[in-house]
């Protein structure tokens, strides 16, 4: 029979979790200061300040918001984020619904095409990417941009919801066959109510591959400020003669703000949608 841990040995489990905890958060929490500083100081020597505001203002901000394009990159990254999970979310559905459930010829092969895109290292595909963009005129374009994210969030998506689909009963979809409910029916009405779970998490992870990808943004979308994501932005601001260090750290803090935004929104269904994907077909 295992021993509970002793007194000491919590103490020092929780010491070492509370430690790691602010190891994580320090960068955060060292933004969120610089973006208070008068000036573009990125750091103080002021040991103190390190680690406590003292001395804060909204300067940054007012500047971030209103003297430069960042309102224009947000929702352009917006718009790309959030249709790119949207067609993450749809196209690996029916794709890892098919896999699931039907039997058919090539698909073992299918399933291992896939592994081996995913393997590929995406840089080597993006002057192919563009090519092939520039040939159906969207280079320069936001849908061309959401194709291409989207052709890389198609595989893991697959991936990801064949395997929740094989965690849900097949009885349960013949038994709505039974009732007479058709094959389009049940997939509706049964299987995508019971894979909510994954679809949230395949949808966050669409909108963040979307919302922090930068180097298919800055090649694909070679435009003026009007056409930038945020983060092709934000390494703008960071390309200036004198970088403003205060004005970017307000842009790093405010860019975290939809992703906590869509994390709180899926969270009731991320814990079982990552535990429940890795089943093997």
């Amino acid at each position: 029979m295992n021993r509970p841990p002793t007194l000491a040995a919590r103490i020092v489990m929780y010491a070492v979790l509370v430690g790691m905890t602010l190891f994580a958060l320090y960068p955060i929490w060292f933004a969120i200061l610089a973006s208070g500083r008068a000036g573009d100081r990125l750091y103080t020597f002021n040991l103190a300040g390190m680690f406590v505001p003292t001395q804060w203002t909204f300067e940054n901000y007012r500047t971030l918001l209103y003297e430069t394009s960042f309102l224009t990159w947000i929702k352009n990254s917006l718009f790309v984020a959030t249709l790119t999970a949207i067609a993450s979310v749809s196209l690996g559905t029916s794709g890892g619904f098919a896999f699931s459930r039907f039997r058919f010829r090539g698909r073992e092969a299918g399933l291992i095409l896939f592994l081996a895109i995913q393997a590929f290292p995406g840089i080597l595909a993006l002057v192919p990417i563009a090519q092939i963009l520039s040939a159906f005129g969207l280079y320069r374009n936001h849908w061309g941009l959401i194709m291409a994210y989207m052709s890389g969030q198609l595989v893991f998506a697959t991936w990801m919801l064949k395997g929740y689909f094989d965690t849900i009963p097949i009885d349960l979809e013949e038994a709505g066959m039974i009732d007479g409910a058709g094959p389009i029916q049940s997939f509706v009405h049964i299987a995508l109510p019971l894979a909510r779970p994954m679809l949230a998490t395949t949808a966050l992870f669409g909108f963040m591959a979307g919302w922090g990808e930068f180097f298919l943004a800055n090649i694909l979308i070679p435009a003026p400020d009007a056409r930038k994501t945020v983060m092709v932005g934000m390494f703008q601001i960071a390309n200036e003669v004198n970088i403003p260090w205060g004005q970017f750290a307000a842009g790093a803090v405010l860019v975290i703000i939809p992703i906590l935004l869509v994390f709180l929104f899926l969270q009731r269904y991320l814990e079982a949608g990552l535990t429940m994907g890795g089943v093997k077909g």
